[in-house]
């Protein structure tokens, strides 16, 4: 693909844009989120998800360029280690009931799901196409979005969906109040021009501009 075609490909339209900014925010938090305290952990969450599931939404499938799947540069212990740091902030409220799984039609009982699972499940997805994304191959781009939005049709659309309503209860109980006066830490230092994106906003900015 020549270099006059480039601004035109689906990979760097605004809408896949938007989509790899929220990205690079979500994959940055996930990483860091023992660095905050267990309130401001919930409180971004539940800011940063709805808008990871409305710019995947927003972006049109491209067509594979490759028969084969893209890289996948996640491994075990990276899933491991974004599991572990929530599982560890979020303690006990880590668990839900899970009433979208597909083995709950034939369950008596109720069926447990965890936020840090299912945010592990969606970091791993987009951390694997970040990383391709990166490579600045077009076609490794295109087939990256591809995975991933077929990923966020069939996998990690429904898991961020599940951590949201979770977390979305643990925002709004009565006992978020008491949590959030403990001072929150700050990921400004993990913000720089070497990030993924390096426009990154830092802790004080919202995630207005990014609507």
């Amino acid at each position: 693909m020549i270099i006059d075609e480039l601004p035109s490909h689906i990979v760097y339209s605004p809408s896949v844009i938007e989509l790899v900014t929220v990205i690079a925010e979500s994959c940055l938090f996930l990483e860091n989120a023992s660095e905050l305290s267990r309130a401001d952990f919930i409180d971004r969450a539940v800011k940063i998800l709805p808008l990871l599931y409305l710019k995947a939404g927003l972006v049109q499938k491209p067509v594979s360029e490759f028969d084969d799947d893209p890289e996948r540069f996640v491994t075990e212990e990276d899933y491991l280690y974004v599991k572990e740091q929530i599982e560890q902030l979020l303690g006990p409220d880590d668990s839900y009931l899970e009433v979208f799984h597909p083995d709950m039609a034939l369950s008596d009982t109720p069926i447990a799901a965890f936020i840090s699972e299912s945010l592990a499940d969606v970091y791993q997805e987009i951390k694997n196409f970040a990383a391709n994304y990166q490579t600045m191959d077009i076609d490794i781009m295109n087939d990256s979005l591809v995975s991933l939005l077929d990923a966020f049709e069939f996998h990690w659309g429904q898991k961020a969906l599940n951590a949201l309503r979770a977390l979305h209860v643990l925002r709004y109980s009565e006992s978020f109040d008491m949590d959030a006066k403990e001072k929150p830490q700050s990921l400004a230092d993990k913000i720089d021009r070497n990030s993924f994106v390096g426009f990154l906003k830092n802790e004080d900015e919202s995630y207005d501009s990014l609507l």
